[in-house]
């Protein structure tokens, strides 16, 4: 590093001293970036969108029931509902069967199963009752509510055409975004050395230039595993590069911390995106995960150390550390689960209870920002899990009384909601850091005032809680709002996706991810305006933090997961399921009489 920051030294000082020199031509510079950043960032950004947002996903196809009268339904799931109700994957509309009367789930090694899902009519394969599950393969007959059914795999024609629409659905290319994301943030670079002056250039210079080397390498890396579809990396990216133009201008000395934590955190996001492949794997370790992110908690709560009222952090040496984040992670992957999982009400239990622990520890840390995101992300894996309101209502009641006891004995709390809505009143006092926030947001305009130019930097907390204030000051309100749009844009992704993910987890997964970045950006961004109590929370991947970093970097990961678009997901393994077996294809042959005796013969040679 020495050695590369010698010369560079050398180089930038040069630059500065012409810059010195000639005030006039770094001022003529800002004034162009400011009109050009938001072009830029606009073009980066609607590629992405345009690719995550408009492409049709065509569901993959894993097998289809064929009807009595021959009409097929298709199975687009690996865990497949099957009932009356207009909710089922697998709808079926005879009296006779239930609104949800079976689940037929595939494994990760491609054997099938089918669940009773206690129906009335009851459920039976080849002849035999099933009571709770049975192991079914292609060319069995499902017998639901006496309503016959062929258990087959797609046909070729059928194979071919889907084959043909998911080619013609792939990703746009993101190197154009990739090239314009590296323009971005070499313009960027340049704006800051020409604002922070020779002293902060060489570790401006060298945190940009690792970044941009790191983002390339990680495109021409997978690109050569054939790897396409990079919008939610390139949406990471240009918010990541936000967070290192805000550490640049409150904590120049971070910068190292803080392309650490990018390096990191893309490493978090490659190792859970591969390990989400084996769902098989993912279950295991669900219950250890649990047990994660309850440890993480309960080690914050005994060693931490109190920052802003809140005990979240664990300094060790000169570096801080807050678990709570990283628990976020380990939270939603114990918190998903596979369809056969959701059939035993024990799970969602032994789940209340974890979040009623997690959220009672950060009670007990004054964390009431983390606790409140806990619970909001609790709310959407519950429905998604149960679909009951009734519970969720007194579950939503219990969390009132629950809030108003906690803030009873912790007065801190208290006095954040004391003065939302009140800060101007209060503006030498509780309500400085909003004041500030939103005089440092008005004085930014649409355009900036041109990266590290602004004075918002020297408000405590404004790298972190405040960061909107700092984007909108420096950045202007455009690339503010872009970047609040971005993380709105990865939510839309994963209830968009959910309709053709393969399994629940995933779609469980992506969800409460989504939502979690959605709600803390709300609170963030609200909090630091005073339209919401400020609460203490980071925007992801922009505020300065490590531990934050990580985290959101690895929310991503569940988002990518469930993304399966032909090779865009790095976390899809594309699994054997056209591999049709010579003897699954003898007996799924069209034959005269599929429900009938000679069906039967088939089976009692076999």
């Amino acid at each position: 590093m020495e050695t590369l920051s010698a010369p560079l030294q050398t180089l930038l000082s040069g630059i500065t001293a012409f810059l010195s020199a000639h005030p006039l031509v770094g001022s003529w510079y800002t004034a162009f970036v400011r009109f050009l950043f938001p072009v830029v960032a606009f073009l980066i950004l609607f590629r992405a969108f345009r690719s995550l947002l408009r492409v049709p996903h065509t569901p993959e196809i894993w097998g289809q029931l064929s009807l009595p009268n021959g009409t097929p339904l298709q199975l687009t799931h690996w865990e497949n509902i099957i009932g009356r109700g207009k909710t089922a994957d697998v709808f079926l509309n005879y009296p006779s069967i239930s609104r949800q009367h079976a689940a037929l789930c595939r494994g990760e090694d491609g054997q099938w199963t089918v669940y009773d899902l206690g129906s009335k009519g009851g459920t039976v394969v080849n002849g035999h009752k099933v009571r709770d599950s049975a192991p079914v393969k292609l060319g069995d007959t499902i017998t639901l509510g006496g309503v016959p059914l062929l258990f087959l795999p797609q046909t070729v024609a059928e194979r071919e055409e889907l084959e043909e629409k998911r080619r013609a659905e792939r990703p746009v290319s993101s190197l154009p975004s990739f090239l314009g994301l590296t323009v971005f943030q070499v313009l960027a670079c340049l704006q800051l050395v020409v604002a922070c002056g020779a002293e902060e250039a060489p570790q401006i210079v060298l945190a940009f230039l690792g970044l941009t080397i790191l983002m390339w390498l990680y495109f021409v890396a997978l690109r050569c595993t054939r790897c396409v579809g990079f919008e939610l990396e390139t949406i990471a990216f240009f918010l990541s590069t936000l967070s290192l133009s805000v550490t640049a201008s409150s904590a120049p000395g971070s910068l190292f911390k803080q392309f650490l934590a990018i390096f990191l955190g893309l490493g978090v996001f490659l190792v859970l995106g591969l390990f989400l492949r084996d769902l098989a794997r993912v279950q295991k370790i669900r219950w250890l995960m649990a047990a994660g992110a309850i440890g993480l908690l309960g080690i914050t709560l005994v060693l931490g150390s109190a920052k802003y009222g809140a005990v979240n952090w664990i300094s060790i040496g000169g570096l801080s550390f807050q678990p709570s984040e990283i628990a976020k992670i380990c939270y939603i992957f114990a918190g998903s689960a596979t369809l056969e999982r959701l059939f035993r009400k024990r799970n969602l239990t032994l789940f209340i209870v974890l979040t009623g622990v997690c959220i009672g520890l950060l009670g007990l840390m004054s964390d009431f920002g983390t606790a409140a995101i806990f619970f909001v992300t609790f709310l959407v894996i519950a429905y998604l899990r149960s679909g009951d309101w009734a519970t969720l209502s007194l579950i939503c009641g219990g969390a009132v009384f629950g809030a108003g006891i906690i803030v009873k004995f912790k007065p801190y709390i208290l006095s954040r909601f004391a003065t939302w809505g009140h800060a101007w009143e209060a503006a030498s006092t509780t309500g400085y850091q909003q004041t500030r926030t939103m005089s440092a947001a008005a004085s930014g305009g649409l355009l900036g005032m041109g990266a590290g130019n602004g004075w918002l930097h020297n408000v405590a907390a404004a790298d972190t809680d405040l960061v909107f204030g700092m984007i909108c000051e420096e950045w202007g309100l455009l690339i503010a709002v872009m970047a609040v749009g971005a993380i709105i844009a990865l939510a839309f992704f994963a209830v968009r996706t959910i309709r053709v993910g393969r399994s629940s987890f995933y779609t469980i997964a992506a969800c409460a991810a989504g939502s979690l970045l959605v709600f803390q950006t709300c609170l963030n961004v609200f909090g630091s305006v005073d339209l919401l109590p400020l609460t203490g929370v980071t925007f992801p991947f922009v505020s300065n933090g490590g531990s934050a970093m990580m985290s959101a970097w690895g929310l991503l990961a569940y988002l990518k997961a469930t993304d399966t678009r032909e090779n865009a997901s790095f976390a899809i393994r594309r699994g054997p399921q056209r591999q049709i077996t010579a003897e699954a294809r003898r007996r799924a042959e069209p034959i005269d009489d599929p429900f009938g005796q000679e069906e039967e013969a088939d089976h009692e040679e076999d």
